[in-house]
């Protein structure tokens, strides 16, 4: 499935109770990088993005919960992509590579965590035609919002997605936004965020951590341009996506959250990269608003 306007990138959910997997699918030769900012970080195959390292394309990106059991789902993708041919040429066959990054939703999902053949479900979605859904779907199925005042007073994130022209190409983000704090307009007016009574403690307040909440919280943002970047020109991209969450979400960054990013390019087209870098930012920040039903 696909509304996105960057040609040849597909997005699937599978979506469960409590829980859910999004993967994004790029066309081969897509280039890719990250920057995690967020202090607890469930992740895999991102060491490889770094724009030191020697593999530059990437194959597919897998979002998930169920928290480090859910990267299992990258399993199931990273198997059917091989049965296509995809991935990095070796002696013993291609290698897909397939980053994937996960939210804790543990809690919603009574303990239930995405594994391989939820992956290749939501990999089989990307294929199908169709309007991608956002909200309550896929990695977004579980999140929630506003915890730094207790998860008792959370309200419910979610997925979201939006999309830039920039220089004749395009920069679309989707988002998983599952934040320890609120989500916020370009005004500064909170869409969503702690339902506490009025008088409660402002932020940081320690009780949720000292609850055992700690680490259970995470904003995930990929996104995709057919601008022609390299590694490097990735990384900086991504670099920018975390600006898009400085703006839309109070406070971002915390060490209780692993907030990471994903800056993918397929190539297709010439573009500035300082004004793709401030157009992912704006899109990242719509994304995150659009997740839970804000303008």
């Amino acid at each position: 499935m696909s509304v996105l306007p960057v040609g040849g990138v597909r997005i699937g959910h599978w979506t469960g109770a409590g829980t859910g997997v999004t993967v994004v699918l790029v066309p081969e030769g897509t280039v890719g990088s990250a920057e995690v900012r967020g202090g607890a970080p469930a992740s895999r195959e991102t060491d490889v993005l770094d724009p030191t390292r020697t593999v530059a394309s990437v194959d597919a990106v897998v979002l998930t919960g169920g928290s480090a059991f859910g990267l299992a789902a990258a399993d199931g993708v990273m198997r059917l992509l091989a049965q296509q041919g995809r991935g990095f040429p070796t002696a013993g066959g291609p290698v897909p590579i397939v980053p994937a990054l996960a939210v804790f939703d543990l809690a919603a999902s009574g303990g239930a965590a995405p594994g391989a053949a939820e992956g290749r479900a939501a990999a089989l979605a990307a294929l199908e035609d169709g309007e991608v859904a956002t909200g309550r779907v896929g990695a977004g199925r579980g999140a929630t919002v506003g915890k730094w005042r207790g998860r008792a007073h959370a309200v419910p994130g979610g997925l979201g997605a939006a999309a830039l022209p920039v220089d004749g190409a395009h920069v679309a983000a989707i988002v998983v936004v599952n934040a320890v704090g609120d989500v916020v307009g370009a005004d500064g007016r909170v869409l969503a965020g702690s339902a506490a009574p009025p008088g409660s403690p402002a932020f940081p307040d320690d009780r949720p951590f000292e609850e055992g909440a700690a680490r259970e919280h995470t904003t995930l943002a990929v996104v995709v341009t057919d601008g022609r970047l390299d590694k490097l020109g990735c990384h900086l991209v991504a670099q920018s996506a975390h600006d898009g969450l400085s703006r839309s979400l109070r406070p971002a960054h915390t060490r209780f959250d692993g907030d990471a990013a994903v800056a993918l390019a397929t190539g297709e087209t010439g573009v500035h990269l300082d004004r793709l870098r401030e157009a992912a930012a704006e899109a990242v920040a719509t994304a995150v608003r659009a997740a839970v039903g804000g303008g």
